[in-house]
C-alpha cells in the first residue's frame, strides 16, 4: 500500500521558500502619493511663473476660478478612482467619483466659452496660443500617465480599461488645472475646444494602451 503524501511537509516546504510580498497601500494613501506629485508640478510653475497672471484671471473670471480648481479635485478624485479600480474585489461603482467635479468643470469652462460669445475680450487667445494649450496637455499628461500606470500596475486591476479611462480623465485634467498657473488673460470658445479636444485625446489613447498595460499579468 502506498504512503499518504506528506501534505504538511510540502506546505511547510513551500512556506520556506515564498519570498515576502510588500503589502500594498490602500486607494486613498496612493492618492495622496499622485495629489503630491501634482502639487509638487503646480509648486514649481508657480516659482517660475509666479501667481499674478493666474490671480487676475480669477478676478476677472471668477467661473475660471471655479473651472481650475474642479480640474484639479477631478484629478484628484480620477486617480482615486483608478487605484479603487485596481483592487479585486472592488466596486465598479467607482468610475462615478469624478463625475460630480468633472460636470462643474465643464459646467464653468462652458460657460467662460458662452461669455466669449456674449462679450468678445481683446484678450483672449488666438488660435495658435489655443493650439501650444493642447500640446502643453497632451505632453505633461504623458509622464503623469506613466506614473499613474506604474502605480496601478502594482495592484492587480481586473478591470483594465475602466481604470485606464481614469488615468487619463486624471492625467488630462491635472495638466488641465496646471495650464490655469500660466493661461493667457481669457478664453475664447476656440481656446475651450482646444482644451476638451486635449482632455478627449489623453482619455483615447490611455483607454486605447492603458488598457494592454494594465492587463493583469
Amino acid at each position: 500500500m502506498a504512503e499518504p503524501f506528506p501534505i504538511d511537509s510540502l506546505i511547510k516546504s513551500l512556506g520556506a521558500q515564498a519570498a515576502p510580498v510588500r503589502r500594498l497601500l490602500s486607494p486613498g494613501r496612493r492618492t495622496v502619493g499622485w495629489t503630491l506629485a501634482v502639487l509638487t508640478i503646480a509648486a514649481y510653475l508657480l516659482w517660475r511663473h509666479g501667481m499674478g497672471n493666474m490671480m487676475q484671471r480669477w478676478e476677472s473670471a471668477p467661473l475660471v476660478c471655479c473651472a481650475d480648481v474642479s480640474a484639479f479635485f477631478t484629478c484628484i478624485a480620477a486617480g482615486w478612482a483608478a487605484f479603487a479600480l485596481s483592487v479585486p474585489g472592488r466596486s465598479n461603482a467607482w468610475v462615478w467619483l469624478p463625475l460630480p467635479t468633472l460636470l462643474v468643470w465643464m459646467a464653468a469652462s462652458g460657460w467662460g466659452c458662452l461669455r466669449a460669445l456674449i462679450a468678445p475680450n481683446a484678450d483672449a487667445v488666438s488660435f495658435p496660443e489655443s493650439a501650444d494649450c493642447l500640446v502643453f496637455i497632451v505632453a505633461l499628461s504623458v509622464p503623469l500617465s506613466v506614473l499613474l500606470v506604474l502605480l496601478v500596475r502594482r495592484a492587480y486591476p481586473l478591470r483594465p480599461v475602466q481604470a485606464a479611462i481614469m488615468i487619463g480623465l486624471a492625467s488630462a485634467s491635472a495638466s488641465a488645472a496646471l495650464l490655469g498657473i500660466f493661461h493667457p488673460i481669457d478664453s475664447a470658445a476656440s481656446d475651450l475646444a482646444m482644451h476638451a479636444i486635449a482632455v478627449l485625446i489623453v482619455i483615447g489613447v490611455n483607454a486605447a494602451m492603458g488598457g494592454r498595460l494594465l492587463q493583469p499579468r
